[in-house]
């Protein structure tokens, strides 16, 4: 558990207490910053603070204009099979032609030299043949390979949640080598995340996949909510005589926002 949520949660001034209940706190089950994997010019961000996202849902373009370009190119390279087809047609009609002297051959109307030229002429057309499919399969792999980088000129969202805050607006130069500039700031809310410290005399009343009760403050104090214990500390602290758990809120239709003070009842 993290230091600064234990300072917090200590600082908290404490809500009326009841029989084993103990502040908590209900958090979002986890909070990401937004950033670009390219360099490049922000073209569009996709949602505002406060707006709900969901997982996949695009969040951030990024200007795609050069890679669009390059995309189209190597689709274009990939899909052309007509040297391919020409040099399967050349081997075809070789493979005929060779076919037919070998039987002339044995009834000598032709030369032992021409059967050969026509069999190293063959060999000339297969070896053309093979260049031209392995070129056509290396168009493939560019037109992959391109793909792949336009695609990395959009930024989707890891999972369903809000959008937190929103730090940089179309037409800022983006890089992903600077930690200092996220474009967003996501939070996931379904679930919902309760952190709560509990006196070390507490320990033998609660485990994992334990239901508790949480009561959120007012004004969403109308009744309690269930929440099942995820995580037990198993490291206590002996200079605060305190360990942590952590439980999950189901929030499927997002009722509740993240961010409040709340009493937790084993």
């Amino acid at each position: 558990m993290k230091p600064s949520f234990l300072l917090a949660l200590l600082s908290l001034p404490a809500l009326p207490t009841l029989a084993q209940d103990y502040d908590c706190m209900i958090e979002p089950a986890q909070t990401v910053e937004i950033r670009s994997p390219v360099v490049g010019i922000l073209e569009r961000v996709h949602a505002r603070r406060g707006e709900a996202i969901r997982q996949g849902q695009v969040l951030v373009s990024i200007e795609s204009s050069v890679e669009a370009s390059a995309a189209d190119s190597a689709k274009a390279r990939a899909d052309a099979q007509g040297q391919a087809e020409m040099s399967r047609a050349k081997v075809g009609a070789l493979r005929e032609k060779a076919r037919r002297l070998q039987d002339l051959l044995k009834e000598e109307f032709v030369s032992a030299q021409a059967v050969e030229d026509a069999q190293a002429e063959l060999k000339l057309a297969e070896a053309e043949m093979k260049a031209a499919t392995e070129n056509n399969q290396i168009a493939r792999l560019d037109h992959r390979q391109a793909v792949d980088q336009l695609r990395r000129r959009q930024i989707h969202a890891p999972f369903s949640g809000v959008v937190v805050d929103q730090y940089l607006y179309p037409g800022a130069l983006m890089d992903s080598s600077d930690t200092k500039k996220p474009v967003l700031k996501i939070a996931q809310t379904h679930p919902l995340k309760v952190q709560a410290l509990l006196p070390v005399k507490a320990f033998t009343s609660v485990k994992p996949g334990q239901m508790v009760s949480v009561t959120p403050e007012a004004p969403f104090a109308d009744k309690p909510i269930q929440a099942r214990v995820r995580t037990v500390d198993r490291v206590l602290d002996a200079a605060a005589g305190t360990f942590g758990i952590v439980a999950e809120i189901d929030n499927a239709k997002g009722e509740l926002p993240a961010g409040l003070r709340c009493r937790v009842k084993l």
